[in-house]
């Protein structure tokens, strides 16, 4: 019998198997760890090399609103 066996009952589970919401979740923490690691790494090439550091997220505060 081969490894490649449909018959064979460890094939069928790992071809069934559904990750768990744990398992999901770790995944997600996986990946959201290595974007952050990308986006510091980038930064900090940036700063070395005199370059501006593109950010994603809120604009910082500009100053003719702040100083009303």
């Amino acid at each position: 019998m081969s490894a490649t066996d449909e018959s064979n009952p460890q094939n069928q589970d790992q071809r069934r198997h559904q990750p768990t919401e744990a398992e999901l979740r770790t995944a997600r923490a996986a990946q959201k760890l290595r974007e952050n690691l990308m986006r510091r790494k980038q930064q900090a090439r940036a700063r070395r090399s005199g370059q501006a550091d593109l950010t994603e997220g809120l604009p910082a505060a500009r100053a003719d609103e702040s100083s009303t």
